[in-house]
């Protein structure tokens, strides 16, 4: 078998959200190949299964990138191409480790490219109510010595400032200067929030995407669109309260938005990563991301034993220099592969989630 022509060919087909179909094609085609049950579903998402038994793993990837074509070149141990770490580089290692594990007995896997993470998350959202999974791997951007337990949540607003118009010698509030106003007093309120946690992943963070303003000649109108993204016990709706007491009078709509997620460490899954990694020479660890993943969506609903996993640096996300070590890709394979052959996975088919709480 050969994972880098996978995920080379992979890398070749240019396939940003909403643009995923060719994608979602060569790769089901190379999972029959690899002797995979393969298929797309009714949203677009590569499906492919193999094994038989009651115990099944599912091993949630996403096919769709970032726009911004990133010409596919192979130079010594480097490979360049769009989303060769977010994540058709782990997708690619999903595909490739379990046709090197083999079947075993009593339990199947099942690999999905989804579509539309980058996006509305369209392909997860599809499979929540489709499958009921022993197990759950996510294919995100780890590192191949480490595992990825929890991510941030998000929600995202559009605030609308409106202000009749005044002659600028008036000195009355206009509306950008409203919008200004608002911004200022929100990043204010979230310092104050986020005075007593040290660390990122438990802090309240801002971002401010896109603003404009206009005017019919009698009002004027501000706009804002911005994120929040939540740390664990911070909900959804508890935040779209705040942030509209911080915007009264004026006017903000939550878009949307999903709570945080962490796993549990002490799980069977957990415990087989650690193992494979340790075997395959590396110092296995732990992290958390302050971004979000489909594993906020899909994990809490599942209730099983979960951690993300793949190969690549997470800093090259979204980045004009993505790239991925093609050594580092290979470990990666191998490590899941012992992970999908350990036979202990399936044993009581576990629905533990290890002594933290599995939901936030």
């Amino acid at each position: 078998m050969d994972e880098v022509g996978l995920l080379e060919g992979l890398l070749k087909i240019y396939s940003p959200t909403h643009g995923e179909a060719d994608a979602v094609q060569y790769l089901v085609a190379q999972m029959k190949a690899l002797g995979y049950e393969a298929t797309i579903d009714e949203t677009g998402n590569a499906i492919g299964v193999i094994g038989e038994g009651p115990a099944e793993i599912v091993l949630l990837g996403h096919i769709d990138t970032v726009p911004g074509f990133i010409e596919v070149t192979r130079e010594g141990d480097v490979l360049r191409g769009r989303g060769a770490v977010d994540a058709k580089g782990p997708l690619a290692c999903f595909t490739a480790a379990e046709a090197l594990a083999g079947q075993i007995t009593g339990r199947r896997v099942t690999v999905i490219g989804a579509v539309g993470e980058e996006g509305d998350s369209r392909g997860a959202k599809y499979i929540l109510d489709k499958y009921h999974p022993a197990m759950l791997i996510i294919g995100e951007p780890s590192g191949w010595e480490k595992v990825t337990l929890g991510y941030k949540g998000s929600a995202w607003f559009e605030f609308t400032a409106k202000r009749a118009l005044a002659h600028t010698a008036a000195q009355s509030e206009s509306a950008c200067a409203a919008a200004v106003s608002f911004w200022n007093r929100l990043t204010t309120r979230v310092t104050a929030l986020n005075a007593d946690r040290p660390k990122m992943f438990d802090q309240l963070l801002p971002t401010l995407r896109e603003m404009k303003s206009n005017s019919d000649g009698f009002v004027e109108s501000a706009w804002l669109k911005f994120g929040l993204r939540l740390p664990p016990g911070l909900s959804v709706e508890a935040v779209a309260g705040e942030v509209a007491t911080v915007a009264a009078p004026d006017e903000v709509v939550l878009l949307e938005g999903v709570p945080a997620y962490r796993a549990g460490k002490n799980t069977p899954l957990v415990r087989s990563f650690l193992s494979a990694i340790r075997a395959e020479g590396g110092e296995p660890g732990f992290t958390v991301k302050s971004g979000t993943s489909d594993m906020n969506l899909v994990a809490p609903v599942w209730n099983c034993p979960a951690l993300a996993y793949g190969p690549g640096d997470s800093s090259l996300d979204h980045t004009p220099e993505e790239h991925i070590l093609i050594s580092e890709y290979q470990r990666a394979v191998r490590v899941l592969a012992q992970v999908l052959a350990d036979s202990r996975l399936i044993q009581n088919r576990p629905q533990e989630v290890g002594d933290d709480a599995n939901t936030l």
